[in-house]
């Protein structure tokens, strides 16, 4: 186990602040700081904030995640950052960061792909991913259906969302019915205690002549919100629980059913569900069975494994540390829309790993790279979907909200290595 690589992960794609530790595939730490509370107010995620939490909790989630794991940065054989997709600005704080820690402590960086992130991960929970994977990842704002023949360098879309995510779907539906901002956690509690066949909610993209691999949830949300209106405007009570039961059965039908689809027709006998979406009960159960009559071994994190975490980044990598693959220059940058048949984004080939700061164009300070940006603060508006303004994810988050941060741009040589 010695021998095998030890990674920090960081991500910071969206509203969760991740420090994940790895070695090999065994998971070491796995701290996260979320700034959901924050966000609650306005019903989802809302970049600006999401940038400046991360910008708090960096250094202490970085502290406390090696302390798990029992290291210090110095042991380190890498340092691997969430580089896209996401909230641009959320990105660039994660970015920035890595590259400062991989500077001073002479690492090697690695800048990779959320998504196949979220693959990677299954390797902590359930040993090495087979090659090649089919996985589904749904969450706040990706659903999608992926192969995987080799998770560092050959990740191939199969399908996607055409509109919005899963995960953006339950936090819409929860916001009509008055439950809150995150949704996907009180739909999944409710609708254990409703009828999921009371209401026949449409199933988006399964016809005949439809996208064998994509996904649609715009109609269903937009059908679900006019069934509420209805019953509202004639006077009559809203049956939540069955409204949460009936559309969560439509979501996790068309998802379930569109996987096993997509293993039967690529002769792929392994599933891997992951991202926030996930976490759901009901999604796991009607995988497993449906997986079961096809012959399809069914393969799941533990639900704090799939909501977005630094431990995924880590482990995506250690796995590419393992492979060799080539690091990340130092010109590495956010990329909000990085494609997933970009697993990471590899630099030119260093000679090995660095070991002084020759290769850094002889900047004299951790915090002046490449001018990655221009100014003090992260002042970033742009958004990833323009949804409402704001960015409706589905997490589940049973973390202690982290107050009383050092800032990013205060780090030194000295705080950078306890």
């Amino acid at each position: 186990m010695a021998d095998e690589p030890l990674v920090l992960g960081i991500e910071t794609s969206c509203d969760e602040t991740g420090v994940g530790v790895v070695r090999g595939t065994t998971l070491l730490a796995d701290a996260i700081a979320s700034s959901v509370d924050e966000h609650a107010r306005f019903g989802g995620v809302v970049p600006e904030v999401a940038s400046r939490a991360h910008l708090e909790a960096m250094v202490p989630t970085i502290r406390r995640a090696l302390a798990e794991a029992g290291v210090t940065a110095r042991d380190l054989d890498g340092i691997a950052v969430t580089a896209g997709p996401g909230l641009a600005g959320a990105l660039l704080v994660g970015v920035s960061a890595a590259k400062a820690y991989a500077y001073a402590l002479g690492k090697p960086l690695y800048g990779v792909n959320h998504l196949a992130s979220h693959i990677c991960v299954d390797q902590l929970e359930h040993g090495p991913l087979p090659e090649p994977t089919m996985a589904l990842l749904v969450s706040g704002g990706h659903s999608s259906l992926l192969l995987a023949p080799d998770i560092t360098a050959d990740v191939r879309p199969m399908g996607a969302t055409i509109d919005d995510a899963a995960g953006e779907a339950f936090d819409k539906i929860a916001r009509v019915l008055d439950l809150g901002f995150p949704g996907g956690p009180v739909i999944d509690r409710l609708a254990r205690e409703g009828d999921p066949a009371a209401i026949a909610f449409p199933r988006g993209l399964t016809g005949p002549r439809d996208a064998a691999y994509d996904f649609s949830f715009s109609g269903l949300k937009t059908a679900v919100a006019r069934w509420i209106e209805a019953r509202r405007h004639a006077g009559e009570d809203v049956p939540v629980r069955d409204v949460a039961a009936s559309f969560q059965e439509a979501v996790v039908d068309v998802l379930t059913r569109k996987a096993v689809r997509a293993c039967k027709d690529e002769g792929v006998d392994h599933l891997m569900i992951g991202g926030g979406v996930a976490a759901n009960s009901r999604l796991r159960a009607l995988a497993e069975e449906r997986c079961e009559r096809a012959g399809i071994r069914l393969r799941v994190p533990r639900p704090k494994l799939c909501t977005d975490n630094g431990a995924m980044v880590a482990a995506l990598g250690a796995e590419m540390v393992a492979r060799n693959r080539p690091a990340s220059d130092w010109e590495l940058s956010a990329d909000s829309s990085l494609p997933v048949t970009d697993p990471h984004v590899p630099g030119r080939p260093h000679p090995g790993r660095v070991h002084d700061h020759d290769h850094v164009h002889d900047h004299d300070h951790v915090h002046d790279h490449d001018h990655v940006h221009d100014h003090d603060h992260v002042h970033d508006h742009d958004h990833v979907h323009d949804h409402d303004h704001v960015h409706d994810h589905d997490h589940v988050h049973d973390h202690d909200h982290v107050h009383d941060h050092d800032h990013v741009h205060e780090i030194s040589k000295d705080n950078l290595y306890s």
